[in-house]
């Protein structure tokens, strides 16, 4: 019998950034480790990774880390992570390499870690705790689903799946492993959540392919097509059409090269050398037309559609696109990019560039739709069912899809991140506890150091602007030595609204004779006054709310010296 803890501290109400963590007896297992990207009202923050304070805090009880697939949101924060845990990392050939490719772009030596490479056979054991894995059909070849057997039962974790049947070996489904599973007791199952909502099965990639057969037919001339660089298996797709049409291949994007050279190098992504082009950039010699050309455009999030947008506008150094080409777009908005995905559909049209427009529905999903969770549901039969790696609408449809195959509501145990869940001997306690978690905001190289208080200066220097007051103080004759400068940056056209600056002057000249009347004056309590008193005023006479900046110099005058 065991004693065990689930908790996450990412994944849970949120896209991305997702981390789960189970407790067996003690030891402390971590179940991916990701980040998430920004919502656009975290102005200057590039991605979110999940607070480690609980595992700094229990640090001589962590064991491992054992990976799922490749993408961002389920490794993007193990770089960080091992930076302040020496703990041995477990996961496929493929979802290492991309790691060890994250941790050089890190600045980070691969080989200083304990990366350890596993497949579909092994099996790893932690006291009375042994892991074993099973192939699951996503996006990204060699995607894992991860089985803890405990004592009590095993607690099978399957993120981002499908049960598509048209895929090759390397993304197929084994149903083998699946059925050793099903075979024992399941005490929990660890789901994904994300296409709950979907009605029906995932479909499979056929759809895709006979849209994407359709546009290179009509193709007369360069063919262009824009996809996110996390989706392998798409952009073989789109490889394949253009082989069966006898077109060379160009790839563009810094990301996703290195993700294509690392496929191509490992056998995941099939093209022949005498097709794969490099591109020069754009000169008097060069213009890159390339008639016969298919240009991959890829990248993660807005990538694809900043540079879409730069080659519309011959802006970009290796493609200017032409009235001739056809841009096939397969990468619809994602939550964050709705604006831009509007935006360079807009300029498309604007600059009459034929455009296919691949349908939502006509990609393939990379995640379980509702008859594929009920399928692994029946398949596994767990006691009890945890929807993980979604928002709450997620997890809340995948529990509706629970209760319609005949599940208990005390036996489907929806969390938020950071409540711990407790199992003793089999059995689910039903009160629940929180530990810390939250979001760490990474702003370039800086991490952690994001304030509240930073975020909402910012978002007001977005919103009002910023104006700053400079001025020269004789400190021993107490008077301003020369005129107080105004600058405005974002605030006010400052030609336009002299009388405003006046007023502004004449604000701080009224403000700063109060400190003059003292013997000495008190430079820190005037910088905050003047700050203040010009804040108020421009909000009455404008109704906005710049951040104000006061720097006072001591300047003696030629009267003082």
């Amino acid at each position: 019998m065991s004693h065990i803890k689930f908790f996450a501290l990412g994944g849970l109400g949120e896209d991305g950034k997702n981390m789960y963590c189970l407790e067996i007896d003690g030891d402390l297992f971590i179940l991916d480790a990701g980040l998430k990207y920004p919502t656009q009202e975290l102005y200057g923050v590039d991605v979110i990774l999940p607070d480690f304070s609980y595992l700094r805090e229990n640090k001589k009880r962590l064991r491992a880390l054992f990976l799922s697939h490749g993408h961002e949101d389920h490794i993007g924060a193990v770089p960080s992570l091992l930076r302040q845990f020496d703990l041995p990392v477990y996961g496929s050939y493929f979802t290492l390499a991309l790691l060890k490719d994250s941790l050089v772009e890190a600045g980070m030596d691969p080989n200083a870690y304990q990366l350890n490479v596993v497949t579909k056979q092994d099996r790893i054991t932690f006291g009375k705790t042994s892991i074993s894995f099973y192939q699951s059909t996503h996006s990204v070849p060699e995607s894992f689903g991860i089985v803890m057997q405990t004592p009590d039962g095993a607690i099978v974790y399957s993120p981002d799946y499908t049960f598509d049947q048209n895929v090759s070996r390397a993304y197929k489904t084994s149903f083998e492993r699946l059925a050793e599973v099903a075979g024992k007791e399941v005490l929990a199952w660890l789901t994904e959540s994300l296409g709950a909502e979907r009605y029906g099965h995932s479909h499979t990639s056929r759809n895709l392919d006979h849209a994407l057969n359709q546009a290179f037919f009509k193709a007369e001339k360069r063919v262009i097509v824009s996809a996110f660089s996390t989706d392998i298996f798409r952009i073989q797709k789109v490889i394949d059409v253009a082989l069966k049409y006898e077109r060379d291949i160009a790839i563009i994007g810094r990301k996703t090269q290195r993700m294509v050279d690392i496929a191509i190098n490992l056998g995941y992504l099939r093209i022949p050398d005498d097709k794969l082009i490099n591109l020069k950039f754009i000169s008097e010699h060069n213009t890159n037309d390339l008639d016969n050309a298919l240009v991959l455009v890829t990248g993660e999030r807005h990538e694809p559609f900043h540079m879409l947008q730069r080659m519309v506008r011959k802006l970009d150094r290796l493609i200017h696109m032409k009235e001739t080409d056809q841009v096939i777009l397969m990468t619809p908005p994602v939550p964050g990019t709705e604006r831009i995905a509007a935006r360079t559909l807009d300029i498309l049209y604007r600059n009459d560039i034929h455009i296919v427009n691949i349908d939502k529905n006509v990609l393939p999903p990379s995640h379980a739709s509702s008859e594929d969770i009920k399928l692994l549901a029946n398949i596994l039969n767990p006691k009890y069912i945890i929807p993980v790696v979604g928002e709450h609408r997620h997890l809340f449809a995948l529990k509706k899809l629970a209760l319609s195959i005949g599940y208990d509501a005390s036996h489907i145990k929806v969390l938020d991140n950071g409540q711990v869940l407790e199992f003793i001997d089999g059995e689910a306690k039903k009160d629940t506890y929180s530990i810390n978690s939250g979001d760490v905001l990474i702003d370039g190289i800086l991490e952690g150091d994001i304030s509240d208080i930073v975020l909402r200066d910012r978002e007001i220097l977005a919103q009002d602007g910023v104006l700053m007051i400079v001025a020269n103080v004789d400190s021993k004759n107490k008077t301003f030595v020369g005129e107080i400068e105004i600058v405005s940056r974002g605030f006010v056209y400052m030609r336009e609204n002299e009388p405003l600056m006046l007023e502004v002057a004449e604000v701080v000249d009224k403000s700063a004779k109060e400190f003059f009347k003292a013997k000495y004056i008190d430079w820190r309590a005037m910088k905050d006054k003047l700050r203040d008193d010009v804040a108020r005023h421009l909000y009455h006479a404008t109704n906005r709310r710049p951040i104000v900046i006061s720097v006072l110099i001591d300047t003696p005058s030629r009267k003082s010296v």
